[in-house]
């Protein structure tokens, strides 16, 4: 799997239409041949009798499509939704959504999709969106870069974090995740986050693109699209059903009303409505796609279709009943207070430890497992993906582990020992981080720091690798990028898991962090 290099990435904030933002927006929707999509909301944490509120959409947009063309810049923008008029912008984003020259990249969209439609229907933008075309679904990529192709997602499909971390070995916090994206103005933190999220799906999509044209894996077609197809005549058209999807608006507008008046067949319907389709598109002087990218598309391309059902909120008189007999147990403040750290810690001497503080993250606070391991601490993550909360005690109770977690339910399970679990109150991970350090007592010295693999929680090998034995190591495992060959540097690896480590890298790790 090639390396990924991020390009810089510049975030705009787009609140009104008036705005240079927007503007900056629009023109880059007309020279961005793939854009990544993804959409925030405030978290209900009581049962719902109607969709969340979407705050925030954003939009990567990339508007280089040849491979290694670095001239370009990616750009983010942040539409706040809660500030603009939706009905400014429901036209632009419906036009987006259907263009057949942009590629839509998303993480299991539909339910944004869902989410966004309903925010728009209730401003009066009514029927909202109910279509996303072409569009490839991040999960997919991912499968067809493990050799498991198939368009169906599988109910073990993994997070966006975990995808991005084997894909492009970067590590994408999702602690804000369920920050409140209601609450204005946000901060440079949520935006940040907003940002990368999104971002990423473009990266993915690079890495995959790579992939795909160095393996030949896409057949050669000669696709027409804006070129040899103008030049058809309308009888030509409706008998060659390969050209009904590369219509180009101008030439053939004036044809609409004589498909419509004289063409009954589902095909010839299906004709005119594309046609529609493009010259509204064309209006906005969309950039076509290159052909590499519409091989791509052609072979793996999808689409998001919401059905009436889809726009219907689903209950679940079960979980309504259960999540009731929850709350009734206990009461918020007895939760807190039994999250309150007790003592002592089953690694201390008195009860038999060994003085090593040792520490399980419960999936919600998955990413301080890497900080803690940034400074020499054993911090593990659970055996399994998904977890009962008796496996996770069990486990901690095994190991002599503190369970960390920031799930009020955990600490309602009767069988809990008072020094076995701790609720973390902050939610950044940096602030998580020192909440242990000083809840704890733990002491950090420099010999500790990246001591430990921050991926599987292992050991290095006591001896630094030279750059020749790191390049022999890491075939077929891991890249080594060739702008490091002549800097001298050491390497380390992990004992357990292989991954490889150098002083660049670990610094802005350290830094990223």
């Amino acid at each position: 799997m090639d390396c990924w290099i991020p390009s810089p990435v510049h975030i705009h904030l787009v609140s009104c239409t008036d705005s240079p933002e927007f503007t900056h927006l629009t023109r880059a929707l007309t020279r961005s041949s793939v854009i990544g999509l993804d959409a925030e909301w405030k978290p209900l944490r009581s049962q719902r009798s109607a969709f969340p509120t979407v705050s925030l959409l954003q939009i990567a947009c990339q508007t280089r499509t040849r491979l290694g063309d670095n001239s370009d810049e990616s750009i983010v923008f942040l539409i706040d939704l809660a500030s603009i008029p939706l009905s400014s912008i429901w036209e632009l984003l419906k036009d987006v959504f259907v263009s057949p020259d942009i590629l839509k990249l998303g993480f299991r969209f539909k339910q944004d999709l869902i989410f966004l439609s309903s925010t728009f229907c209730a401003q009066g933008c009514d029927p909202g969106f109910d279509r996303v075309e072409p569009y490839l679904d991040i999960t997919n990529i991912y499968n067809v870069l493990l050799h498991k192709p198939g368009k169906k997602t599988s109910k073990q499909t993994k997070s966006l974090a975990t995808i991005c971390e084997e894909v492009l070995g970067i590590s994408l916090s999702k602690e804000l995740q369920c920050s409140d994206w209601s609450h204005r103005p946000l901060t440079e933190e949520q935006k940040i986050y907003a940002a990368m999220d999104a971002h990423c799906l473009l990266g993915i999509f690079e890495v995959f693109q790579a992939q795909v044209l160095k393996e030949g894996s896409t057949r050669k077609v000669v696709i027409g699209l804006h070129s040899s197809n103008v030049t058809l005549g309308l009888k030509e058209i409706l008998h060659t059903p390969d050209v009904g999807n590369k219509l180009t608006g101008i030439t053939f507008c004036k044809a609409v009303d004589i498909i419509q008046a004289t063409a009954s067949s589902e095909y010839y319907q299906r004709i005119a409505k594309g046609v529609e389709i493009f010259c509204r598109m064309q209006c906005r002087d969309t950039k076509p796609m290159e052909e590499s990218l519409l091989k791509i598309v052609r072979k793996y391309g999808d689409k998001i279709l919401l059905q009436e059902s889809d726009r219907k909120l689903r209950t679940s008189k079960k979980k309504r009943r259960r999540r009731s007999a929850v709350v009734a147990v206990s009461s918020e403040k007895q939760l807190q207070n039994f999250g309150d750290w007790q003592g002592p810690p089953p690694w201390d001497l008195s009860l038999g430890g060994n003085g090593c503080p040792k520490f399980l993250c419960d999936v919600m606070v998955e990413g301080l497992a890497k900080h803690l391991r940034c400074v020499g601490i054993d911090a593990a993550i659970p055996s399994s993906k998904k977890p009962e909360p008796r496996e996770l005690i069990d486990q901690a109770y095994k190991e002599n582990r503190v369970l960390l977690t920031r799930d009020a339910k955990l600490l309602r399970h009767q069988y809990l020992i008072q020094n076995q679990i701790y609720k973390v109150k902050s939610l950044l991970k940096n602030e998580q981080l020192l909440e242990v350090i000083q809840t704890f007592q733990l002491k950090i010295s420099e010999d500790q720091l990246m001591s430990r693999c921050t991926k599987c929680n292992g050991r290095f090998i006591q001896k630094p690798l030279s750059t020749e034995e790191a390049i022999q190591a890491a075939k077929g495992f891991q890249r080594i990028p060739t702008c490091l060959f002549n800097k001298n540097l050491e390497f380390w690896q992990c004992m357990d898991c292989n991954q490889l480590y150098w002083e660049v890298a670990s610094c802005l790790f350290l830094h990223s962090n």
